[in-house]
């Protein structure tokens, strides 16, 4: 029996082939968005690990200096004599090519055993290693060492991406810092014996392992914004395969009453149905799996180059096939479809065996789907202005937008019905009337793909609205920033006190940029030091600041801070900030700090020379009536290459160069969701088209034409989606204000302005009416060009 039951749930699929191509394309394209996702997420991820397992990072505790960046080498022999087992390391990054490389050098005779450091040291001839100034890199980097280096270079696999392993020798001498060291490693295994930090090394301070590696921390809100992305993309996917099965099972409702009456329980029946969905889930998520993998690998390059850009952590460039992605993937294939099956079987398993299999009966038990529907979306709505108003935190922004999108969806069929009823009630005409009432009948077939529609069009919305007001707010931050015409590279020449000299006597104006690397409030951070002028007085603006702010910080009586860190930390004007041992100011002003993921604290020029003596300029900034007569006298006097002397220009069009990589995989997966959610459409209407036969043979049949038909079918489509794309545009515009004022304020630290793009807005519903009108033509045409006869035939049938 089992087989025969099998055979007949198996002949629907052959009898409807694009119904099947509808479930299978739709759960492949929604498991391909997921797993994609997850697979950038878990090479990224991958690439954090390698590189804080390069020197056992998070396991081990390490010794920082209190101030600055770097120690003098004498307290790793000061330490070692007075019984402290550590490891000197030394990290800066140096430019290869035209590329960032970080180098990490390390004692190969004192580095902890268990990291991938000393691993990779042990593959290698330790002679040759120290003598010949071997560079250790994985194979990328090392191809881009090879051919910019004369140094040797080792492959290694266990080299984390875009890092280089040497001889702290080698590194010292590579970056320019002999005699100075990073952070010393303290060795899990000490002596009982040992002489207190604070007698030897006063100035240094001991951060204790925590098992994370700070970028890992500090990423992990992009990587959980891409998360969601992904999971959105699911969820449209999903919308379409829950459509598919339903209506399926609709159509095997005569199938399925057969096979009751001739005796077939109906538990065996479901299991039966339920294995058909697990085989059909399986062989999807396999090809959704390997469409994310090509989804991934496409992405990947503007991803990592995002990642660098925003936080400075190396991912790699090429994708390994991991089990945690494709499993993943496989687990959400399965669990998707049978969740879109849930409501199907629990339908057919309630409703009597002797009802009606035809549309009428389908409609009216969507009905009360429908009443369960508006309920829920009634809660969520409710749940979600809750968590706007009392919510705080990341899970409760994006718990928040799935409360959101969740019941908007949930309540756009209610909301589609009411509003194609009150057009019946309006019309006049017998055809507007079933115009209107067949419309709305259609609804439990097309809702689903209408939903889709809807997230699809908000998430456009939503995330065009934040990205444009990211994009305005960024250009105006950077003409306050890079008010200067010329940024000259200090580190290009010997005498800095000679160049600042003649900068001074040949520019209008020279601001020196002085950073430091500090720990403020317990967060980490910079702190600037700056030469106040015009310049700052003048296209500085401030979130929050007392009046003669200016005054305040060039007398050295005051400190301004960035959004990111008076929110992290909880400081406003007026507070008071601890800079370092014996220096703590009040807080004059606020400054907005767009891309920065960490915390700035700006202080005048002779109070940063004072508190840190050892900090030479990085850079100067120049202003300058005649920037190019400037470069040529730069050139000339000092010989400083044109690379090491900047124009305004060319930093801004390199800044928005890496904010537009930041949100280009914003974009495709918002490409994505919305050219699923029109392929949605155009599946359901494919499907219905079939069904909708019984409902529009009589209408024929009383004289109105089948082009006349297909015209309404045409219009009831672009109504319908016109109706969605209107529903939707509210909806963006509260994720966006999510987005903006409550996800990225707790992912990174500052609140955007929300400005609105009414055009913007017209083209995305414009392109939704589009697709809406290129899936109804087919359908319409296929009705248009249909014989008499096949309108005909329906009246001899049960249907």
């Amino acid at each position: 029996m089992t087989g025969a039951v099998l055979e007949a749930l198996a002949s629907h699929w052959r009898r409807n082939r694009l119904q099947l191509l509808t479930l299978v394309l739709g759960l492949a394209l929604a498991t391909a968005l997921w797993s994609g996702v997850q697979a950038i997420n878990a090479e990224a991820r991958a690439s954090y690990d390698a590189a804080a397992a390069t020197l056992a990072e998070g396991r081990f505790h390490q010794l920082m200096p209190r101030e600055g960046d770097s120690m003098p080498q004498a307290l790793f022999v000061a330490l070692r004599r007075a019984g402290w087992l550590v490891s000197p390391v030394v990290e800066g990054r140096l430019r290869v090519g035209g590329t960032a490389v970080r180098l990490v050098g390390v004692d190969p005779l004192t580095a902890p055993p268990s990291s991938a450091a000393s691993e990779a040291l042990a593959r290698t001839d330790l002679n040759r290693f120290l003598r010949a100034e071997t560079l250790v890199a994985g194979p990328e980097m090392a191809a881009l060492l090879e051919a910019n280096m004369p140094n040797p270079v080792l492959v290694d696999q266990a080299v984390a991406p875009g890092s280089v392993l040497a001889d702290i020798g080698v590194v010292q001498k590579l970056l320019g810092r002999a005699g100075r060291i990073s952070r010393l490693i303290v060795l899990p295994e000490q002596p009982l014996r040992q002489q207190p930090l604070a007698d030897i090394a006063p100035d240094l301070v001991l951060q204790r392992a925590d098992g994370a590696t700070d970028v890992g921390r500090l990423t992990d809100s992009f990587h959980l914004n891409l998360t969601a992305f992904g999971f959105l993309s699911f969820a449209v996917g999903i919308f379409i395969v829950h459509g598919a099965i339903g209506l399926a099972f609709e159509q095997r409702r005569g199938v399925i009453r057969t096979l009751r009456a001739l005796g077939v329980p109906l538990r065996r029946l479901v299991v039966l149905m339920i294995a058909e969905l697990v085989v059909l889930a399986t062989l999807a998520g396999a090809l959704g799996i390997a469409l994310g993998y090509l989804i991934a690998a496409l992405l990947l390059p503007d991803v990592a180059a995002t990642i660098r850009g925003l936080y400075g952590a190396d991912v790699a460039g090429t994708l390994q096939i991991r089990p945690a992605w494709w499993l993943s993937g496989i687990a959400m294939a399965l669990g998707g479809a049978l969740l879109a099956a849930a409501s199907a079987l629990w339908r057919l398993a309630r409703m009597p065996v002797v009802a009606g299999a035809g549309g009428r009966a389908w409609a009216l038990g969507s009905g009360r789907t429908r009443t369960l529907q508006a309920a829920a979306a009634v809660v969520l709505l409710a749940a979600a202005g809750v968590l706007a108003v009392t919510g705080g935190g990341l899970a409760a922004g994006f718990a928040l937008l799935a409360c959101l999108l969740l019941g908007a969806a949930l309540a756009l069929p209610p909301c589609l019905a009411a509003i194609l009823r009150l057009g019946e009630a309006q019309a006049v005409r017998a055809m507007a009337q079933w115009f209107w009432a067949d419309t709305r009948q259609q609804l439990p077939g097309l809702g689903l793909a209408l939903m889709a529609l809807l997230l699809a069009m908000a998430a456009n919305v939503g995330v065009s609205t934040m990205v444009s007001s990211f994009r305005l707010t960024f250009v105006g931050f950077l003409d306050q920033r890079l008010s200067a015409e010329l940024y000259v590279d200090a580190d290009a020449v010997a005498d800095r006190a000679a160049l600042e000299r003649f900068l001074e006597a040949h520019a209008d104006a020279v601001l020196p940029i002085m950073s430091v690397e500090a720990t403020l409030a317990g967060l980490p951070a910079e702190i600037f030091g700056v030469r106040v002028g015009y310049t700052y007085r003048e296209n500085w603006r401030f979130l929050d600041a007392i009046p003669a702010v200016w005054d305040e910080i060039e007398a050295g009586r005051a400190v301004v801070i960035n959004e990111q860190l008076s929110r992290r930390a909880a400081l406003h004007v007026g507070h008071t900030l601890a800079l370092g041992p014996g220096l703590s100011l009040p807080v004059a002003g606020v400054v907005g700090d767009y891309g920065n993921p960490i915390g700035q604290a700006i202080v005048g020029e002779a109070l940063f020379r004072q508190t840190f003596p050892a900090i030479e300029p990085s850079r100067y900034g120049v202003r300058t009536g005649n920037p190019q007569g400037l470069r040529r006298a730069l050139t000339e006097a000092f010989d400083v290459p044109p690379a090491r002397i900047i124009d305004q220009a060319a930093i801004k069009a390199f800044s928005l160069s890496v904010f537009e990589r930041t949100f280009s995989v914003t974009d495709a997966l918002n490409v994505l969701t919305l050219a699923v959610a029109a392929f949605a459409i155009l599946m359901s209407l494919l499907t219905l088209a079939a069904m909708r036969l019984p409902q529009m043979a009589p209408v024929w049949a009383m004289g109105t034409t089948q082009r006349r038909l297909a015209g309404l079918e045409i219009l009831r489509t672009v109504l319908l989606a016109a109706i969605t794309a209107v529903l939707a545009l509210p909806l963006g515009l509260a994720l966006a204000w999510v987005l903006l004022a409550i996800v990225n304020v707790e992912a990174f630290g500052w609140r955007l302005p929300m400005y609105l793009f009414p055009v913007e807005y017209i083209r995305l519903m414009l392109f939704a009416l589009a697709a809406a009108l290129l899936a109804a033509l087919w359908p319409a045409w296929r009705l248009s060009r249909m014989e008499p006869t096949g309108l005909l035939r329906i009246f001899a049938n049960e249907r």
